[in-house]
Parts: structure tokens; C-alpha cells; sequence
């Protein structure tokens, strides 16, 4: 119960640092003048591209901190930093700097497919998104907690396609204010996600932070 229960709460950070509603509006604006068929590729290029970037962190991520001497709670302080920023960023309804850089931005309406890049990854399936899967694989541990981690992570791509898909029916339906809000409410939840990955890795690095004080 406790695995499913975390793998519950692992699935809802996810989906707010993937953010869907974020890639609902982009799509809109990289798929300017094309057609339906079109623009559905798009989507399932981007959901395919987000499962496979995340699953690839989950499977492989740990390795590479290693490789690079950097530890696990190192990690949590760094890429907790990395998802405050974002945090902040959609608490002002922006994609931030982090995301994508104006440049990229530039850069990507020139490519054929915009469903990989720039809106599978950096967009989407970017570093906080990729941080939070290595760290969320830590926490996982065994087996069963990284199947059910894998799980999560199909699902938010999945998520993620339909809000693609249907992305003219949620802009009429809730407006860019209605985006504006619930990206601001998203990011809420992210600063706090991104607090307790900040907080749980200064605990390791300095154990004093948990005595108590006299």
C-alpha cells in the first residue's frame, strides 16, 4: 500500500512538472498553419519522446551521477534549485528559461518535427522533468517501485498526448486566463515538491540541519 500510495504522489509531481496544459498551448503556437493529421503526429511524437527520455533517467541517471562523482543527495539540492526556478517561472505563467530559451525558441520553427524537439524535450521532457525522474528512481528503490515509477511516467505521456490532441478544445474551453491560472496553481505544488528535494538532500549533506536546537 505504502509503494502504491508513493507511487500515487510520484505520478501527481510528474504531472505538474511535465506539465501538459503548458504543452497544450506550445503546440498550438509550433504547429501554426498545419494540418490535423499533421499536428497529431506531432502529438504522439512528443508523448513518445517524453516516456522515452524519462525512462531512460529512471534506468540510467543513477549511473551517470556516479560517473560524474556526484551524489544522490547533491543531485536533490541541484535539481531541487533547478524545479524552484521553474516553479517560480509558472507562478508568473511562464515556461521560464529553464524550459527553453527565446534562441531555442527561434531555432525551432525551422525544424520538421517540433514534436521531438523543441516540445518532447526541453519543453516537456526537460531537466527539472528529468531530475525529478532520477531522484523519484532513488526514492523508488526496489523492483516493484521502479515498475510502478515506470508506470507513472507512461501515464503522464499519455496524459500528455491527449492534452496535445485536444489542446483547441481546452484553450476554447478554459481561455489562456484559465491556462494562466492553472499553471500558476502547478506551480505552487512545484515549489513545494522542489522544497522537500532541496530540503531532504541538505539533511544528508548536513545532518546538524536535523538536530535539535538547544
Amino acid at each position: 500500500m505504502n509503494l502504491l500510495l508513493s507511487g500515487l504522489h510520484t505520478l501527481i509531481g510528474l504531472v505538474v512538472i511535465v506539465n501538459p496544459l503548458l504543452g497544450a498551448s506550445a503546440i498550438a503556437t509550433l504547429t501554426v498553419g498545419d494540418s490535423a493529421a499533421h499536428r497529431a503526429i506531432t502529438a504522439r511524437y512528443a508523448a513518445i519522446t517524453i516516456a522515452v527520455v524519462l525512462i531512460i533517467s529512471v534506468l540510467a541517471g543513477e549511473f551517470l551521477l556516479h560517473l560524474f562523482g556526484i551524489s544522490i543527495p547533491e543531485f536533490k539540492v541541484g535539481g531541487g534549485i533547478l524545479i524552484l526556478l521553474m516553479a517560480i517561472a509558472m507562478l508568473n505563467a511562464k515556461a521560464g528559461h529553464t524550459r527553453q530559451t527565446p534562441e531555442e525558441q527561434s531555432e525551432a520553427q525551422d525544424k520538421q518535427q517540433v514534436g521531438v524537439v523543441p516540445l518532447g524535450i526541453p519543453l516537456l521532457a526537460g531537466p527539472g522533468a528529468i531530475s525529478a525522474a532520477i531522484i523519484y528512481a532513488q526514492k523508488a528503490g526496489g523492483l516493484f517501485g521502479t515498475a510502478i515509477l515506470i508506470i507513472d511516467i507512461l501515464i503522464v505521456a499519455a496524459l500528455t498526448w491527449a492534452a496535445l490532441r485536444s489542446s483547441d478544445y481546452i484553450t476554447d474551453l478554459i481561455g489562456q486566463t484559465g491556462l494562466n491560472i492553472a499553471t500558476r496553481i502547478m506551480g505552487l505544488i512545484l515549489s513545494a515538491i522542489a522544497i522537500s528535494f532541496i530540503a531532504s538532500g541538505l539533511l544528508v549533506l548536513f545532518p546538524v540541519l536535523a538536530s535539535p536546537a538547544h
